[in-house]
């Protein structure tokens, strides 16, 4: 089943310039994407634009983008360095009848030691993974993830990437796709990858044929070599030798 369909998008800016441009995107049930490319490719623009029900008033968009009515898409879950606590400072864990649906989503991302405790207190890594509990709260069928791992140390971003890495590999779980600059942070166990660059589609499509050295290099202007280790993926300046 489709989940987000666009076909032919073209969003531009006041002054004319092109934000995306002619973009068509397929995203499936139980698939899980990367989008990648540098800045100003057009991904958060891209993002801001799935979070949409309708996207025919949407002024500088030209496309037949085609959406099923009742599909439940959530809005983007932004890094966490840009969250603030609410004002009240609320708990984490909800109150009402869904509080153990609550309880079962922060023991899913490993975090329901945090339900006692404000927002405010936890570190980056906690905040990410209990907005993502906090946007499974609605039973999406899309999850949209904006550079989670931004801000984050490295300690931060492999337990956030190992929760995600769980959350693909759970059937129950929506589909989801991840906004990034790095491949690095990439979770294993994501199935397809979108390349970006300048508004423009370099490659898509399942990760291992479209997450390639060729691809990658063109996406980002410069000669990058990929590597896939244990379903953990890697890049490094140069060329392949032989």
């Amino acid at each position: 089943m489709d989940i987000l369909r666009l076909r032919g998008l073209t969003v531009a800016a006041a002054n004319g310039r092109r934000l995306l441009d002619d973009v068509s995107w397929t995203v499936r049930a139980g698939e899980h994407w990367v989008v990648l490319g540098p800045n100003a490719a057009g991904k958060t623009t891209l993002l801001s634009q799935a979070s949409r029900r309708s996207l025919c008033d949407t002024v500088g968009l030209s496309s037949d983008t085609s959406m099923p009515p009742h599909r439940r898409v959530l809005e983007t879950v932004m890094s966490a360095a840009l969250e603030e606590p609410s004002p009240d400072g609320g708990q984490l864990a909800p109150e009402a009848t869904d509080r153990q649906r609550a309880t079962g989503l922060l023991t899913q991302l490993g975090c329901l030691a945090l339900a006692s405790r404000t927002y405010g207190t936890l570190s980056s890594g906690e905040r990410q993974r209990v907005l993502i509990a906090r946007a499974l709260m609605t039973d999406p069928e899309l999850l949209l993830l904006d550079e989670p791992a931004a801000g984050l140390d490295l300690a931060g971003r492999e337990a956030l990437l190992l929760w995600l890495t769980r959350l693909a590999s759970d059937r129950r779980s929506p589909s989801t796709v991840l906004v990034t600059h790095h491949v690095e942070e990439i979770p294993a166990g994501y199935t397809h990858a979108l390349l970006l660059s300048a508004g423009h589609v370099v490659a898509r499509g399942p990760i291992g044929l479209a997450l390639t050295s060729e691809n990658l290099s063109r996406c980002f202007g410069l000669p990058l070599v990929v590597g896939d280790n244990g379903g953990r993926w890697h890049a490094r300046f140069g060329t392949k030798k032989g």
